[in-house]
């Protein structure tokens, strides 16, 4: 297998105020298809940067992104638009759900926009059961408990099947029980579907998760021993 994301020496520095903050200072790995990595690292490490360079949501200053041989910095905004659509599937620590719509509508939004043809209403019973969704579907948000809101984000992020899953600290606002339901359809998804799952987090049992953990530090990319927060636990 050869390299499905390749990150080539990413900088991203944000103007605070007077002062230049340096976000990401040279960050280069590659993941394999398939492949399901965890990026580890204490706050202000870069990881959430990393994730929006990733998921072509915001543009590095040098470096690039090449994912499945698209390379971001060559493709227009309304191209990198579309291959989010077509590729890949967020998932975020703040559900991110319509209020006015109830589960089953939150999630089959997203073929919607997608414009990805037809539905597969096999595959979307699926996701549900995996997720505990099926009794939930006719339920609004505010009618769901957070770790349901958050299942319901996830069969969203899944529904279309996307290359790639890119997950910013998705069991965050979650207690133990729905962190490892939410964790183990990722999980479940990179096996049974091959996706590409690549998954931030500052929790190190969500990681342990992951085929393979990349550590994060001052904005680069550090040996495990160098992550004093990681040696803690």
């Amino acid at each position: 297998m050869g390299a499905f994301i390749e990150a080539i020496d990413l900088r991203k520095t944000y103007r605070v105020g007077k002062i230049d903050v340096a976000a990401l200072r040279g960050v280069s790995f590659s993941v394999e298809k398939g492949e399901f990595v965890t990026v580890v690292g204490p706050s202000g490490s870069g990881k959430s940067t990393l994730f929006y360079l990733l998921g072509g949501l915001t543009r590095a200053d040098s470096g690039k992104v090449v994912m499945d041989g698209d390379d971001f910095a060559t493709l227009s905004d309304a191209e990198r638009t579309k291959m989010r659509k077509r590729k890949i599937g967020f998932v975020f620590q703040k559900f991110n759900l319509l209020p006015t719509l109830d589960a089953r509508s939150n999630i089959t939004i997203a073929q919607e926009i997608s414009g990805n043809g037809g539905r597969d209403p096999e595959f979307f019973l699926r996701i549900c059961e995996l997720l505990g969704l099926t009794k939930r579907l006719n339920h609004r948000p505010s009618e769901l408990s957070g770790g349901e809101q958050q299942r319901v984000a996830l069969a969203r992020a899944l529904i279309n099947k996307p290359a790639v899953v890119l997950a910013d600290e998705p069991t965050g606002n979650l207690d133990t029980e729905n962190s490892n339901i939410v964790l183990k359809m990722l999980r479940q998804s990179n096996q049974e579907l091959g996706q590409t799952v690549l998954m931030i987090t500052h929790n190190p049992e969500a990681a342990k998760y992951g085929d393979r953990i990349i550590h994060m530090r001052d904005g680069q990319v550090v040996k495990p021993e160098e992550d004093p927060q990681w040696a803690v636990h």
